[in-house]
């Protein structure tokens, strides 16, 4: 099997995972359409996972993409032809994030003497979703099979969503979970990934789920997914405890949460993204 292929995790569930950032993308072939999960993150990225589809099946292939993060969604002009799916939240923060992702990419590819890499991103042409999913549940008739678009709550966006494949008992979680790294969390919502994890492991598609994709690293088994909920509720109990002691500064709250085996830079990343959207919500709440 070569580098680029996809690799049949299931019947008819794939994965495709690639040397950048260590990204999965997913593919589940149903009997009539074919459910295409993340495009990667150029055109030129794109165009590669599609071909590679092509190999696979000559279906008609629908798009999701779980979130509005450039190595997630960047790709979306390779399938311009498919319905594209997101939740109206990764929408609204594409529309809004984009040029300031392609221009934090590009130039840390120029200052680290990769232009020809820039240039690829320079030249992608970003391709919103236009099917918006609001509901907590969106169902995706394949044919003979049934993929579950599913919104749990705020986490590593305010707008992941997971696609649950029942019958081969699988989960795309995207970087709801991650495996090989700490879960990123420059946009996250720490005080409430925990809970979202949980609410989520409690849905009926994804309970017990036998195979656990996350959105960059290996397969893992639902007690990989477990560890990481059990982490990330912890984060939130402790993030939860010093705000209410007062504390109120980055150091501070990083000193609060060591000890849960997560690196320092992602505590502070989480203690920076708490005490955002703590000001962020109390100014939007006086202003009422």
């Amino acid at each position: 099997m070569s580098a680029s292929a996809l690799r049949e995790i299931a019947p008819g569930t794939y994965v495709r995972r690639h040397s950048e950032l260590d990204l999965n993308c997913g593919l589940v072939v149903g009997s009539e359409r074919a459910l295409v999960i993340d495009t990667r993150s150029t055109t030129e990225r794109g165009e590669a996972l599609a071909a590679a589809v092509r190999e696979i099946t000559p279906l008609e292939q629908v798009v999701v993409n779980t979130h509005a993060h450039y190595d997630h969604c960047f790709g979306n002009a390779a399938f311009r032809d498919s319905q594209i799916y997101a939740h109206v939240g990764a929408a609204e923060s594409l529309q809004r994030t984009a040029e300031h992702q392609r221009s934090q990419v590009v130039e840390h590819l120029r200052r680290t003497e990769r232009p020809e890499l820039a240039q690829t991103y320079v030249d992608t042409e970003v391709v919103l979703p236009f099917y918006l999913v609001e509901a907590e549940t969106t169902p995706i008739d394949l044919g003979d099979r049934t993929a579950y678009l599913i919104f749990g709550g705020r986490g590593h966006t305010d707008h992941d969503l997971l696609v649950a494949v029942p019958d081969v008992s699988t989960v795309f979680w995207a970087d709801l979970i991650e495996q090989g790294a700490d879960p990123a969390m420059d946009d996250s919502f720490p005080l409430e990934w925990g809970e979202t994890l949980t609410r989520l492991q409690e849905h009926p598609h994804v309970r017990g789920a036998r195979l656990n994709v996350p959105g960059h690293g290996e397969v893992v088994g639902p007690e990989f997914v477990d560890q990481q909920r059990q982490v990330l509720t912890h984060l939130a109990t402790e993030l939860a405890a010093a705000l209410d002691l007062g504390v109120q500064d980055v150091d501070g709250l990083v000193a609060k949460t060591r000890g849960l085996g997560l690196q320092d830079s992602t505590l502070r990343d989480a203690a920076v993204r708490t005490l955002e959207t703590r000001s962020r919500e109390a100014g939007a709440d006086a202003a009422r």
